[in-house]
């Protein structure tokens, strides 16, 4: 049996997907820009794509602008912003916590002479709000903070920052990294007095190498490179609509029930979880309060056990996991995300992330449990001689 468990990472494209994309680089192969009847029908599609994107988030079609991915999404919204800026406000404020496509931008502009400061979180990764309010003043240009973080899975009080920043009369724009965020559980930029918006196709089955930028009407950025006219100059260059396409195709069928998705997710973490605690000796994991958590994320440590050998031994299984985020699995240096918790070293040595989707099974939760026990149990063994 092959059971993926490393959905946080990327997930497996639908067939509607699939078959989108093929036909659009098959038949619906126009250029958006060109003024013919296959550039036009392009052009309406895609159209068509970016209001139902906007709807997902409550936004307007036009406030939506087409990226690469993720890490496009974030540099764009941070250096986008701060460019435009030209150092008139020299504070950007973060959390420890944040995926490297943000904190590694925000080292780049502290180079440039910016302050950066990073709120505290407590021992779950949750933002300490009173310190973030001390924190924002009136040399505040932007505040980023993820929804969801891709390694704990803690979800941020996305509302309250918001409402903090604009009753705090700095001006100060707030980035939101939505990638784990989006399609998953309800976002209102609105009601959240986001700015800026990040997300990415293929945390949700959809494409690689294609996600949008939410901007606000009305919020200045500079584009990181120029060329036409395409995403309002934002972001030009010829749009990559066999993505666009497949992205738009995967929106369709996440929308319709994202709540009852929702659901069934967090009933199998909490099977899976308390299997775990029921079976295997000396474990620990990151638990939030209800709604503090998503469903989607699991963190847990099997002290003693090093991650990376039962992550190997689990493949060994067919069980498909990661030992932290995707973006630092050739970093051999532990989680940033898990020390910024003040986690003790044996903890942060042998967690392992399990994340799942819709498409998970109890039937490969059971059998990766099966395999865990055996294996954890094994590997304990082997470290005892």
């Amino acid at each position: 049996m092959e059971v993926y468990l490393d959905n946080a990472a990327t997930t497996k494209p639908q067939m509607r997907v699939i078959e989108t994309m093929t036909e659009a680089m098959e038949a619906i192969y126009g250029n958006p820009s060109s003024l013919h009847r296959k550039g036009l029908e392009v052009e309406r599609r895609v159209k068509e794509i970016r209001k139902n994107l906007g709807k997902e988030i409550k936004g307007k079609p036009s406030e939506i602008i087409f990226t690469s991915g993720g890490t496009e999404g974030n540099n764009l919204a941070i250096s986008g912003a701060l460019a435009h800026l030209k150092d008139k406000r020299p504070r950007i404020i973060t959390l420890p916590t944040e995926h490297k496509s943000v904190l590694n931008t925000f080292k780049e502009w502290e180079k440039n002479g910016y302050e950066v400061c990073y709120s505290k979180v407590d021992n779950k990764g949750r933002v300490d709000l009173r310190q973030l309010q001390e924190l924002i003043n009136k040399e505040t240009a932007l505040v980023s903070i993820s929804y969801i973080n891709n390694e704990t899975g803690v979800i941020q009080p996305i509302s309250e920052i918001g409402q903090i920043i604009r009753e705090s009369g700095s001006g100060a724009k707030f980035h939101v990294d939505a990638v784990q965020a989006f399609g998953k559980i309800d976002i209102d930029v609105k009601k959240s007095n986001i700015d800026m918006l990040t997300a990415s196709a293929h945390k949700i089955h959809g494409p690689k190498g294609v996600g949008f930028l939410y901007v606000k009407e009305g919020t200045p950025l500079k584009p990181l490179f120029f060329g036409g006219a395409q995403e309002r100059s934002i972001r030009p260059g010829t749009e990559n609509t066999p993505g666009i396409l497949g992205f738009g195709a995967g929106i369709k069928e996440l929308s319709r029930d994202k709540r009852k998705v929702y659901d069934s997710v967090l009933a199998h973490k909490e099977y899976f979880v308390q299997q775990i605690i029921d079976g295997i000796e000396e474990v620990a994991y990151i638990k939030g309060e209800f709604g503090e958590e998503s469903p989607y994320i699991l963190n847990v440590s099997f002290i003693g056990v090093k991650s990376e050998v039962l992550l190997h031994s689990l493949e060994s299984k067919g069980i498909f996991v990661s030992s932290g985020s995707a973006c630092n699995a050739q970093d051999k240096s532990h989680s940033h995300v898990l020390e910024a918790l003040g986690l003790e070293y044996d903890i942060i040595d042998s967690a392992i992330r399990f994340s799942f989707s819709r498409y998970t099974t109890k039937e490969e939760l059971d059998y990766t449990l099966g395999q865990l026990k055996v294996i954890v149990k094994d590997l304990r063994m082997i470290m005892k001689r």
